[in-house]
């Protein structure tokens, strides 16, 4: 049976307002990233428009996964959380550029609120 260890690092913000969930788990050889806002470490407010913001998810993303024993090249799912479905475009240009030649399986969903006035929140699954 295979270990599921929590992956912590202080280059990616803690658990929003201390609640019960890790930044990661590694198990079963892949990491699974919580949703990751653009937030940076050690601030409590979010600025700046959806590329910004998309730009610090990836920061975040990344500084977890490489914690992990993994990066961004080897994403293999995502799940995208948009304020505004109009964001689309703007986000997927920052997207695209972390990603790769090969991007992961992704899933974009509109949802009427995210925390602390998020305009993205972006969840990963990469092998390690």
């Amino acid at each position: 049976m295979s270990e599921k260890n929590v992956v912590r690092t202080e280059a990616a913000p803690a658990p929003f307002q201390g609640a019960p969930y890790s930044q990661a788990i590694a198990a079963g050889g892949f990491a699974f990233v919580s949703g990751q806002l653009g937030l940076k470490a050690g601030d409590s407010t979010i600025s700046g428009g959806i590329e910004e913001q998309t730009e610090e998810v990836f920061a975040n993303l990344k500084a977890i996964l490489e914690e992990a024993g993994s990066g961004l090249d080897r994403l293999v799912k995502t799940t995208v959380f948009l304020r505004h479905l109009e964001d689309f475009q703007a986000m997927n240009g920052v997207y695209a550029k972390h990603v790769g030649e090969q991007p992961p399986a992704r899933a974009t969903v509109e949802v009427a609120q995210l925390p602390s006035g998020a305009l993205v929140e972006i969840e990963a699954i990469a092998l390690l």
